[in-house]
């Protein structure tokens, strides 16, 4: 089971059948969907904020000033400050794209593994399929939150190396799923025709399987960005991610759990922003789900 399983508690998504007819207005059908422009209205302010954040910081965020230290909200620091007198709104903007940046990139990264390896042995077949699948098994078989502490034990704490630590322990899933979509789709009506009309399996690939193949993938990957940003800020939360002093969601959290009864706001700001960031991932899923899947509406 992988890191995200174990940590994030975080049921693998169903996935929907593809259904080529309906992709070429999949993007009218996304809007017209409540859930779906909610969760890309929150996305795009999340994501402007991940990008833009470390430009827009009022104060220098890593600099202590422990004159101000543990002001409340005001004039002069919107969010107030931290036990070093650090602008909190300054590191809640510095830290948006280690929290959400770092999450996009695992989840990029499996996506990217996943599909190639599960399209290569579900197209290949033979012993290059054994392998690949018998590889995967073995990744499959250690869990997750043991394999991710593992490496990160080995390589050391720090950012890096909890990316590849959970790219390591969630890439095997996603090879997996990819090879029983391929193999789904090798039997499909429209691929049967093209391999008799004599189409090379290149361009059955790219033109027949592989679109569909990705795009199921893609929504099992936006439902799992919820559960990784969780990830990536619980183990930064350990202190096995971003490394003081430098601003992270889930590394603030840890920072300031031991200030909460004297000062409750350094908890709200990084928890608000988890909290939005899994809600606005969930209805992003939900909203591809629901559109390429109708029928399995909940």
């Amino acid at each position: 089971m992988s890191a995200l399983d174990r940590f994030a508690s975080v049921a693998r998504p169903p996935v929907p059948a593809f259904r080529p007819n309906t992709s070429r207005r999949l993007w009218p059908q996304l809007l017209g969907h409540g859930g779906f422009r909610l969760g890309l209205a929150l996305c795009m302010l999340l994501l402007a904020m991940a990008i833009l954040g470390p430009a827009l910081t009022p104060f220098e965020p890593n600099w202590p000033d422990y004159a101000a230290a543990l002001q409340p909200p005001g004039a002069s620091h919107w969010l107030g400050t931290d036990a070093t007198g650090r602008d909190v709104l300054s590191r809640v903007l510095d830290g948006a794209h280690r929290s959400i940046g770092a999450a996009s990139l695992v989840l990029a990264a499996i996506f990217g593994i996943g599909l190639v390896v599960g399209t290569l042995a579900g197209l290949a077949g033979g012993w290059i399929d054994l392998i690949l699948m018998r590889l995967v098994d073995v990744v499959m078989t250690l869990p997750g939150l043991v394999l991710a502490i593992a490496v990160i034990g080995v390589l050391g704490p720090g950012l890096f190396n909890l990316l590849l630590a959970l790219i390591l322990a969630d890439w095997a899933y996603y090879a997996r799923l990819a090879r029983s979509l391929t193999l789904t789709a090798r039997q499909r009506p429209d691929v049967l025709a093209a391999r008799m009309a004599g189409i090379g399996w290149g361009r059955i690939l790219f033109g027949h399987i592989l679109p569909g193949v990705a795009l199921q993938l893609a929504v099992v990957a936006t439902l799992g960005l919820g559960g990784m940003i969780a990830a990536v800020s619980g183990f930064s939360f350990l202190g096995l991610g971003v490394q003081p002093p430098y601003a992270e969601w889930g590394a603030m959290l840890a920072e300031s759990r031991f200030y909460f009864p004297i000062a409750p706001w350094l908890l709200l700001a990084p928890a608000t922003l988890i909290f939005a960031s899994v809600l606005a991932a969930n209805l992003l899923g939900n909203g591809l789900r629901d559109t390429l899947a109708p029928r399995g509406r909940s």
